[in-house]
């Protein structure tokens, strides 16, 4: 039996433990295909499936930022002096980079190979065709203007306290700036040996109270995860896929590459984790990502299938998986490189070696400034659009609004390669780090409860 084979199989078990989540996820669909919005519009029905999906979202996104905090400063603060926590840090980034840049391969190549963006060209006014051409072939000899410097600058944590820091701060350059200073205080408090207790056992204390939380929010999580697929898929409708279908193909199947084939032989070539008993350990995880199309929102059942099931240390995944779930993104940036080019297609833009080459790394940079939210990557995909093709999204706005019309249920797809990555990336760690119990993963009879 081949190897995507065995993993569907040992996903099929996860989904057999945990049939009502599963069960809630496909009623959703049907339920959504049955019932779609009429005109556009969703009805009284819909409104009732999105309060409850929503307050689901709420009640997990309410533990969220205490539990990043606290986990992320107790991991670092449990990894010991600040050699270890380099060492293990060095891992974790070069385990992301890696797992990002071969999926911007994958969305570029397939991109290319199928061109998805041709199909749609009649759906694009001729004359803006004609107007963006026009101004990328005036521009296409120019390289990026993005300002590396004061980017990297503004990634820097300053005065929080300063309303114009505040006020001129992004979304996305205040997750890093807020990870930064986690992690140099996380060292600060490693270093200063004993005296750190009483601040360490605070954290400590946050950190069990928000995983006690998670038990208590997850008793609602499958009619939760039901209402929010129903409503998504409604308000998508089956003739907006019908129109992008070849799109939506691309992107699943290259996500379908990264699950089946580029973790396993990652796994493979970097540990000795039977890559089947890791992905069973963590199929809860990954039908909640599906459901909530969030990485933030699902970091802490992923936390509690990787400590009570996949066997990998709690020092591992406090440290590895709140960061994981803001910074790695390779589904998203699969994505976002598939979508550009799927834009340039749809204008018949001709892409030189130059922007292909802007396009994955602008691609790897954006998708790790995405917030852990739903359709996040949508906001920094205009990022992509003007650092490679020199393009507002205004003026691709006709392809654009394609995009986001779907884009929920791809999200979907996208946010659960994204936390199964972050679960492959702490395993790896774990296991090089010797914080992996090999017993644990293998003896399901002893696996505690998730959902």
């Amino acid at each position: 039996m081949k190897l995507h084979w065995h993993i569907l199989v040992a996903i099929g078990f996860g989904i057999k433990r945990n049939w009502h989540i599963f069960t809630a996820l496909i009623l959703g669909i049907i339920v959504g295909i049955v019932f779609p919005f009429q005109y556009g519009e969703p009805g009284p029905h819909h409104e009732v499936l999105l309060f409850i999906g929503q307050a689901f979202i709420k009640l997990i996104q309410m533990i969220v930022v205490p539990l990043v905090i606290s986990a992320i400063i107790v991991g670092i603060a449990s990894l010991g002096d600040s050699r270890q926590v380099g060492k293990v840090g060095a891992r974790m980034v070069g385990y992301y980079a890696l797992i990002t840049f071969i999926a911007v391969v994958i969305g570029i190549s397939m991109a290319l190979i199928f061109t998805p963006g041709k199909g749609i060209k009649s759906k694009i006014d001729q004359q803006q065709t004609q107007l963006v051409q026009d101004k990328v072939e005036k521009i296409k000899e120019t390289t990026s203007n993005i300002d590396i410097p004061s980017l990297m600058l503004n990634m820097l944590p300053g005065n929080a306290a300063d309303p114009d820091v505040k006020e001129n701060s992004q979304p996305e350059t205040f997750i890093f700036q807020t990870l930064i200073a986690l992690i140099i205080f996380g060292c600060a408090f490693a270093s200063i040996g004993e005296v750190n207790r009483p601040v360490v056992a605070f954290f400590e204390s946050v950190f069990a109270a928000t995983m006690k939380v998670t038990d208590w929010i997850m008793v609602i999580a499958t009619p939760g995860i039901f209402s929010l697929t129903a409503y998504y898929v409604a308000k998508a409708g089956v003739d907006t896929i019908k129109d992008l279908w070849l799109y939506a193909t691309v992107i699943l199947l290259g996500l379908a590459i990264q699950l089946f084939v580029t973790y396993p032989i990652i796994i493979k070539l970097f540990s000795k984790i039977k890559v089947t008993s890791l992905y069973q350990a963590i199929t809860e995880a990954m039908m909640v990502a599906f459901g909530t199309a969030s990485s933030s929102a699902t970091l802490p059942i992923t936390i509690a299938c990787c400590e009570r099931r996949a066997g990998i240390s709690s020092k591992i995944c406090s440290f590895v998986l709140p960061l994981g779930a803001t910074m790695n993104m390779d589904g998203t940036a699969l994505f976002q490189s598939v979508a550009v080019i799927f834009i340039a297609q749809a204008y018949d833009i001709h892409l030189t070696p130059l922007m292909i080459i802007l396009i994955g790394a602008l691609a790897m940079v954006a998708s790790s400034a995405s917030a852990g939210i739903p359709s996040a990557g949508l906001i920094t995909l205009a990022l992509i659009v003007q650092g490679s093709l020199k393009l507002s999204v205004e003026e691709v706005g006709q392809a654009y609004v394609l995009i986001f019309a779907i884009d929920r249920i791809l999200d979907m797809f996208r946010t659960l390669v994204n936390v199964t990555s972050d679960t492959v990336v702490a395993s790896l760690v774990a296991a090089g780090e010797g914080e992996l119990d090999y017993d644990l993963l293998k003896n399901q009879e002893v696996w505690k409860e998730v959902v």
